[in-house]
């Protein structure tokens, strides 16, 4: 017989002897590997592979949950509404998962509303005596986008009343209905004062940051107009993003202002918020602001996440207005955020944007007008059983009830009343006016152009001192744990960048997350029995197949290398 060339001695060797490596995998299941499921770290992810592997249901997880609110809300004061058929709900859905495999990632994955998020089975009352038990006839579009995605709605988290828009001063995280809701990195009232919290929860979004910070649940759903989501996820040292206004739908949200409102995923991790970012998105007919969002949002946000996304990057740092007042600790925490990522390659333009004086000391009238205008449209929604059908009759409702409706009065909400919304009205025209000098102050010559002169991917500010410019702009911020003052408030770090720039934000802030590794979860409220499930993970038969292919290359090398020395 003629000799073999090495070539074929290769293939026959390799092919023989990977059949012998290989077949035992193939005919037997893969090795099992040591997992461990821990509630204070559960993630999007890590929630998914227990729920494969058998380790977890949703019905077990949604309980695990349960019991944390019975053991801890107490002390935390973050739901005004905890869902009866929570559990229920999830037991449902653990079936069809058995039947028909998961909906979406946040398939049997509890999420938190606020409570100015409508929900058809629960109430929404923006945490106002007021609106007590009122149950709007529908969800609101996001609310079923999240049912439609397989998660299970929680309950409805506590907000400052009305979403910070009844009295000014008042404390953030405070309603007429809920009371104080408290920071679990310090939730103990002050002795001998009104009870308000040492530490600030933030507002108006408390409940459902602080919530996610105590792992009461591990995703939730805020809404902002000015900081409401920013503040809170600073405050409780979690991940925010206040998204492009019309990229989510306000159908059915308690508003304040069109112009400006939004809501916005929090999660312990950029991960987390980009998997229920993209459960949130949609063009909405109710909503005609979701119409500029067409062809521009996406479903899944997570395709987004780049620990590579800082190299290159040209950050804005504009540092003589938004960090003026800022504490040496605040500025040392700020410091440390911008050498990590000058250290990920990003490039930092330290110039300032022109027009923050102007807008900084520009009283506008936009918010009051709308407050009144859009709000009156969300009553007159809720149909004829509504307990409250216009704002004139929330502010007779709160007088009539001063005891508990106004321990911190109505100001704001009653300066928002006397606005004369007819067209043409002096108001009116100076509600126009306004509006048009904010997008001007804020956007054109604001933002657009400072972002455009300094050929920008995204501006960093300290914690939540870009709020403002971004809401009136409409754009898009995500904010990333940054650090711990010296008493431990939590501190974070600000990327905001164009409208329908979240997947440039989503990747930057992952960048940095990664590099930095900030977040330390609250001591005051350790885990409780149950929550800490060790199991046996499977490898996926794409990793398994991927290891059949590595050996057989592997041990086709290695007999090649022999073949060449004997031949």
């Amino acid at each position: 017989m003629p000799k073999r060339n090495t070539v074929q001695q290769f293939f026959a060797v390799a092919a023989s002897s990977a059949i012998a490596v290989t077949l035992p995998i193939l005919l037997f299941p893969a090795t099992a590997l040591a997992a461990v499921f821990t509630l204070e770290n559960a993630s999007v992810k890590s929630i998914n592979d227990a729920f494969s592997a058998g380790a977890l249901s949703s019905s077990s997880l949604t309980q695990l949950y349960l019991n944390r609110i019975d053991a801890y809300e107490g002390q935390l004061n973050n739901f005004i509404y905890v869902n009866p058929n929570a559990l229920a709900e999830a037991e449902t859905l653990d079936k069809e998962r058995q039947l028909s495999g998961p909906r979406s990632p946040l398939h049997g994955i509890p999420v938190l509303l606020k409570d100015n998020i409508d929900t058809f089975d629960m109430p929404t009352t923006a945490g106002s005596v007021a609106l007590a038990g009122s149950v709007s006839p529908d969800d609101a579009f996001i609310t079923s986008l999240l049912r439609d995605a397989g998660a299970v709605i929680l309950g409805k988290g506590s907000l400052t009343e009305f979403a910070n828009f009844l009295a000014n001063g008042m404390p953030a995280g405070y309603s007429s209905l809920n009371g104080y809701t408290f920071n679990p990195y310090n939730p103990f009232p002050l002795l001998g004062g009104d009870g308000r919290p040492i530490l600030s929860p933030g507002g108006s979004s408390s409940g459902p940051a602080a919530a996610v910070a105590a792992s009461l649940v591990p995703l939730s759903v805020g809404t902002e107009t000015s900081g409401s989501i920013l503040s809170p996820a600073n405050q409780n040292s979690i991940v925010g993003i206040k998204p492009t206004v019309g990229l989510i739908s306000r159908d059915g949200i308690i508003p304040i202002a069109a112009s400006q409102d939004t809501a916005g995923p929090f999660g312990k991790t950029v991960e987390d918020v980009a998997y229920l970012l993209g459960a949130l998105t949609g063009v909405d007919p109710n909503d005609s602001a979701t119409a500029t969002s067409a062809g521009l949002f996406f479903k899944d946000y997570t395709q987004f996440l780049d620990k590579n996304a800082l190299n290159g990057a040209r950050i804005g740092v504009p540092k003589e207005f938004f960090w003026t007042p800022l504490s040496p600790e605040q500025i040392a925490i700020t410091e440390e955020a911008l050498a990590t990522i000058q250290s990920l390659g990003a490039e930092l333009v330290f110039e300032e944007v022109s027009t923050i004086d102007e807008l900084t000391g520009f009283s506008s009238s936009v918010l009051t007008y709308e407050f009144k205008r859009d709000l009156n449209a969300y009553l007159a929604s809720l149909g004829p059983d509504a307990p409250v059908k216009t704002l004139a009759e929330v502010l007779a409702f709160n007088e009539a009830n001063a005891a508990i409706a106004l321990k911190y009065g109505q100001a704001r909400a009653a300066a928002a009343e006397e606005k004369d919304l007819s067209p043409g009205s002096a108001d009116t025209l100076q509600y126009l006016a306004d509006r048009e000098t904010d997008l001007r102050l804020a956007k054109e010559q604001g933002l657009d152009a400072y972002i455009d002169t300094y050929d920008l991917d995204a501006v960093l500010f300290p914690a939540t001192r870009g709020a403002s410019i971004g809401a009136k702009a409409g754009y898009p911020s995500i904010i990333v744990p940054g650090g711990y003052l010296p008493d431990q408030t939590p501190y974070g770090i600000t990327f905001l960048a164009k409208a329908y720039q979240e997947p440039t934000l989503i990747g930057l802030g992952y960048a940095y997350e990664q590099a930095s590794l900030k977040r330390v979860s609250p001591t005051l409220f350790p885990a409780l029995a149950g929550e800490t499930i060790e199991y046996e993970s499977v490898p996926e038969p794409s990793v398994t197949a991927a290891l059949v292919v590595l050996g057989t290359v592997l041990i086709g090398v290695r007999i090649s290398k022999r073949q060449a020395v004997v031949i």
